[in-house]
């Protein structure tokens, strides 16, 4: 599948997001509803981490069954559209999961089946180096946000204001970001 060219394409990427990973119960799209739905409930003012929390797996929506990579692949496939931040953010998820699995020791029960079995092919827990980074990140606080909100955003049934409420807040940050595509 080509990456996104613009906001269209990422809206057109999410609609048809009914793919699930192992273990979930949840296609993407309803789940990056959710996680969006919680960031924006808990960080009203931080559009960009609402959306990186709706698109923070469509890495995996664009080439699927390869988990230990969508995270680098969805930053790259997001951040010339919504900017570098949004692209942080979205690869940052899986790090958040493994910073929080090697510093928080109740952290993993908290983890669904599926994010078990991803967390060997995204590397496991962090080492000493990769914590310090990790660390170091200004985005860090927003990473862990946006990992917790993942975590929780997997209710079946959990009726979220659907992508018609988050085209206006793609746009707004696409056009903050310097993007000069078709929006």
């Amino acid at each position: 599948m080509r990456p996104p060219r613009d906001v269209d394409d990422l809206l057109a990427l999410m609609a048809g997001a009914d793919v699930f990973d192992e273990g979930e119960a949840l296609d993407h799209l309803d789940h990056g509803l959710q996680c969006a739905a919680v960031l924006a409930e808990r960080h009203p003012d931080d559009a960009e981490l609402q959306v990186a929390g709706l698109l923070h797996d469509i890495g995996t929506v664009l080439v699927p069954g390869r988990v230990a990579t969508h995270a680098r692949r969805g930053a790259a496939a997001v951040a010339p559209i919504l900017g570098e931040r949004v692209g942080r953010l979205v690869a940052m998820h899986v790090d958040a999961k493994r910073y929080l699995v090697t510093t928080d020791p109740a952290y993993r029960g908290l983890l669904s089946e599926g994010s078990i079995i991803s967390l060997a092919d995204e590397g496991g827990a962090f080492g000493p180096d990769e914590v310090a980074a990790f660390e170091a990140s200004a985005d860090r606080d927003a990473a862990v946000s946006l990992r917790r909100a993942d975590d929780e955003a997997k209710v079946v049934g959990l009726r979220v204001p659907g992508l018609d409420r988050w085209e206006p807040v793609l746009r707004a940050v696409a056009a903050r970001s310097g993007y000069v595509g078709s929006t």
